[in-house]
């Protein structure tokens, strides 16, 4: 089968290549999927240029934790899918529900991601997809959107009607937070250094943009947009970069969940801000197999579409990943394989 592996001690995407492997026959308790899309993280970028936590690719890995398609087949004790059927791997693949009680093994690293003809996961590693979804926009929900859904509805202590969210940027995390939570009722901030990107956001539903080329400052603006009063939850991706503002923007007793490093991992966190406040900051790493069918529950009651910024072909990953890099996009990009 067709497959792309990042080779061992990449530094960058000349270090992805296409190659063939096996195609893998399901264990027991597994099920085989013929992937059809998948889709890039930030996470996907640190990986292939060596800067993720924990170093280097130390093998030739198969890239990229998030994937969408159909069963293929399923191993003799496996009872949870059968042939046919529409699914998507979970990011963490031993995180079904509660609260994990250890490190948990994610897709794309350091197990072998989706960016193949056929993967093989364990059935509890696996969800059903919302048939209103086409493979392209459920390969974009395994990361972004159960982190997204996590932040607003579980760590979040749920966002509620008339509650004010801002979200930083436009990428992925961001823009399926911003669908969220505005079907939750909240009123949606979003910053950008882009007014088309800024006018897209109102178009799904943003209130308000904050452009941070014009408002260096932004979480001045942030606070003058709400009368001073500042936002019940921050989905900060950008990390130490842009923590201090952030944490400038909440409200009294506002929740920030912490997702990225886009800005950096250098700057300002004194907690303070936090303190005087009574605000809280949640870390947040993805989320269980739970949150995605719950996630995916709210997105067929509300008629969700993710958003797909552009679809490259399997022989274009490579081009894929530069042009996820570029910071040009607007949502997700998608590989079909």
């Amino acid at each position: 089968m067709k497959v792309y592996e990042v080779e061992k001690g990449s530094k960058g995407v000349e270090g992805l290549h296409r190659r063939e492997r096996p195609e893998p026959k399901p264990g027991p308790r597994e099920v085989l999927i013929r992937v059809r899309a998948t889709s890039l993280n930030f996470r996907d970028q640190m990986i292939i240029k060596g800067g993720y936590p924990g170093g280097e690719v130390n093998r030739d890995l198969i890239p990229i934790s998030d994937g969408a398609g159909e069963v293929a087949a399923v191993g003799t004790d496996a009872t949870q899918f059968k042939a046919g059927e529409r699914v998507a791997g979970t990011f963490f693949q031993t995180w079904v529900d509660g609260v994990p009680t250890g490190p948990r093994a994610a897709l794309g690293a350091p197990l072998d991601g989706m960016l193949a003809e056929y993967v093989a996961l364990h059935e509890d590693g696996v969800v059903r997809i919302p048939e209103s979804l086409s493979f392209a926009e459920a390969a974009t929900l395994p990361c972004a959107g159960v982190t997204a859904w996590n932040a607003l509805m579980v760590a979040g202590n749920s966002v509620k009607p008339g509650d004010t969210v801002l979200c930083l940027g436009t990428g992925g995390v961001s823009i399926i937070a911003l669908q969220l939570a505005r079907a939750a009722g909240a009123r949606v901030i979003i910053t950008s250094s882009s007014e088309e990107k800024i006018a897209r956001a109102k178009s799904l539903g943003a209130a308000e943009g904050v452009n941070y080329k014009q408002f260096p400052d932004w979480e001045k603006e942030v606070l003058r947009l709400t009368a001073g009063r500042g936002v019940d939850h921050v989905l900060e991706v950008g990390g130490p970069g842009t923590l201090a503002r952030s944490m400038q923007s909440l409200a009294f007793g506002g929740k920030l969940a912490l997702i990225g490093v886009l800005a950096g991992f250098v700057g300002d966190t004194n907690p303070f801000p936090l303190a005087f406040k009574g605000a809280s900051l949640q870390g947040i790493g993805v989320g269980s197999r739970r949150m995605f069918e719950e996630m995916n529950k709210a997105i067929v009651v509300n008629r969700i579409q993710p958003v797909v910024d552009r679809v490259f072909p399997f022989e274009a990953a490579a081009e894929a990943f530069r042009y996820q890099g570029s910071g040009s996009l607007f949502g997700k990009v998608v590989i079909t394989v």
